[in-house]
């Protein structure tokens, strides 16, 4: 008997994979093909088949561990003829190395060199993270335009972002395969473009060559076979779903879960054996944003009226934002308790040490606001009250308190109302706070903030201080559980008159 060691087998592209399942144990036997193990990429899960028969002796992998290609997997336990057929093998592919080749015509042996030629190709959607449909807001290109690498395309916008399309590659615009307001997703494709690509390769045969004396001509191999892909690895068995109270999610889902702070225990997977996969996850936080508050009344919807029969009127079509923005302050407002606490702050000292500064922020090209100061001072009132720089968990049993602060800024466009965050305001001097809250602001405006600028918030500061009033209740963003609202400053001077007039018509 002999020790074979069993290695990963090629991966292609996939780095590292995770194993997930193992379908072996030590003492069992097996045969040639049958599945040992189960891996994991972030595109697909694969099973590992055994190259010979025997009995596992070891195994030299747990489930959750990080794999690459040629990485030890198990050992088994085989028969000695079998270890010679394998070592023979081996041999004979070492040899068929070392054996000098035949000379043979240059026109027979050399390969062609590539030729370029322009070739169309179909330009499509990039990874959206998502299987929603998301509009087409902007066109930058049209038909007979030379385009370069990573030229913008088009621009679409999402639920919360707008975010351009660049070119994979150079060339010219030959096609445009979609319009101003179409919907699209991942792979949808956008346009036809002609560019430079290298033509396939071609080659001539070589003649076989024997590897051994004892190998006959017609015996020997036309041809290796590759070794087995990620993407081509042979599949023994269909995995079907069985109940279990384990997760299985692998490495790129259970990072998505993290990000959106899911818990993969509540999610119910979809894949092979209950296998989570990412759509389990955007279907979880699709379900959990648009499921009722529990005990939430209903709200009946409100019957239209054919309001031309009083008069000209005319239908403005609301934006996807406006539509987002509403349904989010709904769900807000009926999910979580609002209780409102008006405070008037009397600020001279920080008006006039903003009024000395304002020499040094026109030198730095920086318009400095009373917002650098609301940001930290929010960061350190979250330091010392940390219930407010938390959110409750979907279960009720505990709450999640964050130990960073990034805080939220509304900001009012064209569009609708969003939200980027500036994180680690306590980490941030004022004039960094002011130089960030400026770019956000722009960035808003001109709808080019990307998904991550508005996501993480832990608290949130909604001004309506250009708008003026005196107060107003702002409606937390959950999960958040507190937001600060802002009216219009006035001056203390100004204040002073005004009691001294009033006190003066009193008397």
């Amino acid at each position: 008997m002999a020790i074979e060691n069993i290695t990963v087998p090629d991966l292609g592209d996939a780095t590292e994979v995770e194993v997930i399942e193992l379908l072996v144990s030590v003492g069992q036997s097996v045969e040639e093909n049958d599945s040992l193990l189960v891996l994991e990429s972030d595109k697909a899960a694969m099973e590992i088949p055994a190259p010979m028969s025997g009995v596992v002796k070891s195994i030299a992998v747990n489930l959750g561990d990080q794999v690459t290609t040629g990485s030890e997997m198990l050992s088994l336990e085989v028969e000695e003829i079998a270890a010679a057929e394998i070592e023979e093998s081996a041999n004979a592919e070492e040899q068929k190395e070392t054996i000098p080749q035949p000379e043979v015509p240059a026109e027979e042996h050399e390969e062609t060199p590539a030729s370029k030629e322009l070739v169309p190709n179909t330009i499509e959607v990039p990874d959206l993270g998502t299987d929603d449909e998301v509009d087409v807001i902007e066109i930058h290109i049209k038909v007979g335009d030379a385009v370069d690498v990573d030229d913008s395309l088009i621009t679409l916008e999402s639920d919360k972002a707008a975010m351009e399309v660049p070119s994979p590659q150079a060339g010219e615009l030959m096609e445009l395969l979609i319009s101003v307001g179409d919907k699209v997703k991942t792979g949808s494709a956008i346009a036809v473009i002609k560019g430079i690509e290298a033509a396939t390769e071609k080659k001539v045969a070589k003649p076989a060559i024997p590897t051994s004396a004892s190998v006959e001509p017609e015996e020997a191999p036309s041809e290796v076979p590759p070794a087995p892909s990620a993407s081509s690895m042979p599949e023994a068995r269909k995995l079907t779903p069985t109940a279990g109270d384990k997760v299985y999610a692998g490495p790129a889902v259970r990072k998505l879960a993290r990000e959106l702070g899911v818990d993969l225990t509540q999610v119910p997977g979809t894949g092979a054996k209950n296998r989570i996969i990412k759509e389990d996850i955007y279907a979880f936080v699709k379900n959990q944003i648009n499921a009722p508050a529990e005990g939430a009344a209903t709200v009946s919807s409100i019957p239209d009226i054919d309001f031309s029969q009083f008069g000209e009127i005319e239908q403005v079509p609301r934006t996807k934002l406006e539509k987002l923005t509403a349904t989010n302050m709904h769900r807000s407002w009926t999910a979580v308790p609002h209780v409102a606490q008006f405070i008037d702050a009397d600020i001279p000292d920080l008006e006039a040490f903003r009024t000395e500064l304002k020499s040094e922020g026109e030198r730095r090209g920086v318009k400095l606001t009373f917002l650098p100061f609301l940001l930290k001072a929010c960061a350190k009132a979250l330091k010392e009250y940390p219930q407010f720089n938390s959110s409750l968990h979907s279960s009720g049993e505990y709450v999640i308190r964050k130990n960073y602060f990034h805080i939220g800024v509304a900001v009012a466009t064209d569009a609708g109302l969003v939200v980027p965050v500036v994180r680690n305001v306590d980490q941030k001097s004022i004039w960094q706070l002011a130089e960030e809250v400026l770019e956000l602001s722009d960035k808003a405006k001109q709808r080019k903030l990307s998904i991550e600028e508005m996501q993480g918030a832990s608290f949130t500061i909604s001004s309506l201080g250009a708008i003026g009033g005196t107060g107003f209740i702002p409606i937390v963003n959950a999960p958040e559980v507190a937001i600060l609202g802002v009216a219009k400053t006035k001056l203390s001077l100004y204040m002073s008159i005004m009691n001294f007039n009033l006190e003066k018509c009193c008397l």
